[in-house]
């Protein structure tokens, strides 16, 4: 009997099947819905930089004509975000600072940009235009050279509760009807908001496994919750030409090393929760870049929470790290900060 050895490329040739799919799929959409008249229109995002370039997100997507940005993002939810139709590929203009760039949609009408330009520090805007659609402005936070703490918070279960098994919770996001539907975690939103407070400038991301498609519907519900403005970094689901599904934990990780490469002044509070692997995800972090870790902070899941979500993954704090606090809510963790110095005590 001969042994025969796996072919390493067999992942990769169904990969790259499934994404020229994909990509067939959603070229005849594309088509068909332009038949129909819908137009590209721009779907801003905020972005982040500091004073040499900054980071341009946003999502092209077919509207019907006369359709403000600002109409379709708040009427882009639920699975009306799944079924929208991506522009790949697209052209989208870039105004900053008296410059204009052109930057290109990926295969899913997502922009990620790093363009060279210099704004000062703090909330500034910038215009995104495609083919024929109206003027649309985004919000860049620009992080001042002297900014040395900065927030990045998990979303499922550390924002919001989420409260369903892990294998459903893609589909809850995906099928949700509004923002309406899900519940803050308590106290985070004052606790996020002393940590910007009491340390100016302070840079705010929120991290998550969620797909670009649910953007519209987080970020109405962070400023319907008074959570502080800051850069959401999504990821996109599917296959891609390697692999037939994006790695979440992958995304995190990759975001994390980005940060820690383009703000290396910067140390992140690292705020997440104990039912995924954030912890796992902190700690390989903070072993690597200890510099760039000020803090990690976990919320920990209720039991029937701990049960949703496939049981609690509690990893120790490395040895000589940053300190690590553990408990239930915000309010929890504000006073364990407090207590490390992060935040101050209230007499």
């Amino acid at each position: 009997m001969t042994d025969e050895t796996p072919d390493p490329s067999a992942p990769s040739r169904w990969a790259t099947w499934a994404s020229g799919l994909e990509d067939r799929f959603h070229r005849f959409r594309e088509r068909r819905a332009r038949k129909r008249g819908l137009v590209p229109t721009v779907i801003p995002y905020s972005g982040y930089g500091n004073d040499d370039w900054i980071r341009v997100l946003c999502r092209v997507l077919l509207t019907r004509p006369q359709t403000s940005s600002k109409a379709a993002k708040k009427s882009i939810r639920g699975w009306r975000s799944f079924v929208s139709i991506p522009v790949a590929d697209a052209a989208v203009t870039v105004r900053a600072d008296g410059q204009e760039i052109t930057v290109h949609a990926d295969r899913g009408g997502v922009v990620d940009a790093e363009i060279p330009v210099s704004l000062a520090p703090g909330l500034r805007t910038i215009t995104l235009e495609t083919e024929g659609s109206e003027p649309v402005t985004a919000n860049i936070y620009v992080v001042n050279p002297d900014a040395r703490l900065g927030v990045l918070s998990d979303i499922d279960d550390t924002v919001m509760v989420t409260a369903l098994p892990r294998p459903f919770l893609a589909a809850w996001n995906t099928f949700v009807l509004d923002e309406h539907a899900r519940r803050p975690v308590p106290g985070m939103a004052v606790l996020l908001e002393r940590i910007t407070q009491e340390h100016a400038g302070c840079p705010v991301v929120y991290l998550s496994t969620g797909a670009w498609n649910v953007a519209p519907t987080l970020d109405r519900f962070m400023g319907r919750h008074l959570y502080p403005r800051g850069t959401l970094l999504l990821t996109d689901w599917g296959p891609t030409h390697d692999r037939l599904f994006r790695s979440g934990r992958d995304h995190k990780r990759e975001s994390l090393e980005r940060l820690a490469r383009e703000f290396p002044a910067v140390s992140w509070v690292l705020i997440g929760d104990d039912g995924q692997h954030d912890e796992e995800l902190y700690r390989a972090f903070a072993e690597a870049h200890p510099e760039n870790v000020a803090a990690v902070a976990i919320r920990q899941l209720s039991t029937p929470e701990a049960v949703l979500a496939g049981g609690r993954r509690h990893i120790d704090a490395p040895e000589g790290a940053a300190p690590w606090v553990w408990a239930p809510d915000g309010a929890g963790l504000a006073k364990k900060l407090a207590e490390v110095g992060i935040l101050r005590r209230y007499r």
